[in-house]
């Protein structure tokens, strides 16, 4: 019995491990969502871009100095 030495050239055993979906599987998967969730999507991506853009405020705001910080102190007096 003669065994080749698997390579990472040789893909095409990637192509028969269960699990691993390929495009056309995808591409079925996304056009049942789309008509499961048609109407509702567009509202469901604007929702998801404000809910971005307050995670993006929130986090500018924690890099930035709070109220809390204590006013630095003035060194001129000394």
């Amino acid at each position: 019995m003669l065994c080749v030495p698997f390579t990472q050239s040789d893909t095409s055993l990637l192509a028969f491990i269960p699990g691993m979906p390929g495009a056309f599987e995808l591409l079925i998967v996304a056009g049942i969502i789309l008509l499961l969730f048609g109407k509702r999507l567009p509202e469901v991506m604007g929702s998801l871009g404000r809910s971005i853009v307050e995670f993006k405020k929130g986090a500018a705001e924690i890099d930035g100095p709070t109220s809390d910080d204590p006013p630095p102190a003035n060194t001129s007096e000394i």
